[in-house]
């Protein structure tokens, strides 16, 4: 019997065409950037904003702790998202 793999969920921030800043969890961050573009099963968010271009991301161990971790970065000022993107390993 095959082993079933575990889904690594991410929390990621998209940087829309107005330069607004949105934070999101998944388990596959390029499908749900794609339904984000399409405005197919994608966030209200982006109705009135496209987005752009993913500016980070961060695996986390489960869906609870990506939550968790969305809710926190959500609470931060754009200054702090901002430093956030600018220290992690993710390519601007």
């Amino acid at each position: 019997m095959a082993k079933k793999l575990k889904k690594h969920w991410e929390v990621y921030i998209i940087e829309t065409l107005g330069g607004r800043l949105y934070t999101g969890i998944s388990t596959d961050v390029e499908r749900r950037f794609k339904q984000h573009q399409s405005g197919k099963g994608g966030a209200r968010f982006f109705k009135i904003d496209p987005p752009m271009q993913i500016r980070y991301r961060e695996v986390c161990r489960d869906r609870s702790m990506a939550l968790k971790r969305e809710a926190q970065i959500k609470r931060l000022k754009r200054s702090e998202k901002v430093m956030l993107i600018m220290n992690s390993q993710t390519p601007l």
